[in-house]
């Protein structure tokens, strides 16, 4: 499969990969960011740190895709362990967005987005730990849903911050990212976080009439894209169209969220990747004959990449002595008023209304200028992450000719109430 994208980092048709037959995934192709396990294919998370590392076992999500039927396509390309928001902090290449190849996918489960926008896979996994499927989901030009905390299993997906990402499916349209969701959705004793709560894909529906939806003014703040704006509230006067009652809400903490976000992620960053030292997984590094603080020195330097090392070492800083209350224990305290927030303004509305990203698809190394540029394009899709809730993407238009996304955020566990709305909307802008 020619892969003009630089969606893959490995393809694979290997025997052992084909599905179970008579599933309802049988026979289809299905594209896996790479840090998710597969047995037996290379799993790197864009890492050099990483490379030719092969897992022994499958995600629980991979073990369900195989036992529906489905093909393992390959590997895709993503941020480096999943930090970024452009899939340009890959350490082998960025992959270009097939809307426009001058420009970046989003990030970090960018590959998948490619692919799948691409035409070469129908549907991908990806994981979303601050909007990491939404975002290039919405710039992609197509959809993708971050589930509740806890609905997908998590066994299997290489950790970046454990308190906030969550595997999810992305497609070309609602129906394929319904139909995913249902394979991979449910508990799994091999999680502790997980809840047994399965997706019944005969349930999905186009129905909106009669839901509201709350439009937080906070979403149409400053720092959004005009034209996106005013394309996604065209979308949503058309859920209005369609029978929605559409309510002006306001969530005050969303100002807080983004600070609280990266304190508390590059904080569980900087333990979950403290075991890369490249002794037990990965190549084996030569500068093991030295004395083991400066081997893990040079190791860690090497094969961490400069985004990875940058949140690795802030999140160090955050959870020191003497800064542990100033920084870690603030951006909790702000983490559970955010989710506090939404809550609250969820049991009056059945669902969130707003654009997925600030723009649209920057070109390749325009956020790359400063790390904050980069962070700040995550402030729309970090809080349903902080909140745990679910959130889904879907296309809603362009602007200036480049896709645009539409974000409906619902209630805990109750993922059936976004997808069904945003079927309804697919299927009125056919």
């Amino acid at each position: 499969m020619e892969d003009a994208y630089h969606a893959f980092l490995t393809q694979t048709e290997l025997p052992q990969e084909a599905g179970t037959e008579g599933g309802i995934l049988s026979g289809i192709r299905v594209a896996v960011k790479d840090n998710i396990s597969t047995k037996g294919i290379e799993t790197t998370c864009a890492s050099k740190i990483l490379k030719q590392y092969i897992p022994p076992y499958d995600a629980t999500a991979v073990a369900k895709l195989k036992a529906a039927g489905a093909v393992i396509a390959g590997k895709t390309n993503m941020d480096e362990f999943g930090m970024g928001s452009t899939t340009e902090n890959s350490a082998f290449g960025p992959a270009l967005n097939p809307k426009d190849i001058t420009r970046a996918t989003g990030g970090s489960s960018g590959g998948s987005a490619a692919a799948v926008a691409g035409g070469l896979v129908p549907m991908a996994l990806g994981s979303d730990t601050g909007g990491s499927i939404r975002c290039p989901a919405a710039w992609c030009g197509i959809v993708g849903l971050k589930p509740s905390y806890g609905r997908v299993s998590r066994f299997g997906l290489i950790a970046y911050a454990n308190s906030f990402e969550q595997i999810g499916p992305m497609a070309a349209n609602v129906s394929d990212c319904a139909k995913l969701f249902s394979v991979i959705a449910g508990g799994d004793r091999k999680d502790s976080t997980s809840v047994d709560k399965p997706y019944d894909f005969a349930g999905l529906k186009p129905e909106i009439k009669g839901k509201v939806i709350g439009v937080p003014k906070e979403y149409f703040a400053e720092g959004v894209d005009p034209e996106v704006g005013e394309t996604v509230k065209a979308a949503i006067s058309r859920l209005e169209s369609l029978g929605a009652v559409i309510k002006d809400v306001s969530i005050p903490s969303m100002k807080y969220a983004l600070a609280a976000y990266y304190v508390t992620c590059t904080c569980e960053a900087s333990s979950n990747l403290d075991r890369f030292d490249g002794v037990r997984y990965g190549e084996i590094a030569p500068e093991m004959n030295l004395p083991w603080h400066d081997a893990y020195t040079k190791v860690r330097t090497a094969g961490f990449g400069p985004e990875v090392r940058r949140r690795i070492i802030l999140g160090t800083f955050a959870l020191s002595a003497g800064y542990y209350g100033k920084y870690y224990v603030k951006a909790r305290y702000a983490r559970q008023k955010i989710a506090k927030e939404f809550a609250e303004v969820l049991t009056g509305c059945d669902m969130l209304a707003g654009p997925t990203m600030p723009n649209t698809a920057p070109k390749l190394g325009e956020l790359m200028k400063t790390p904050l540029e980069m962070y700040q394009a995550d402030i729309l899709t970090v809080p349903a992450n902080i909140a745990g809730i679910p959130a889904i993407s879907v296309p809603c238009g362009t602007v200036r000719g480049l896709p645009a996304g539409l974000q409906l955020m619902g209630r805990m566990y109750d993922e059936e109430t976004i997808l069904n709305a945003a079927l309804a909307f697919e299927e009125a802008n056919r």
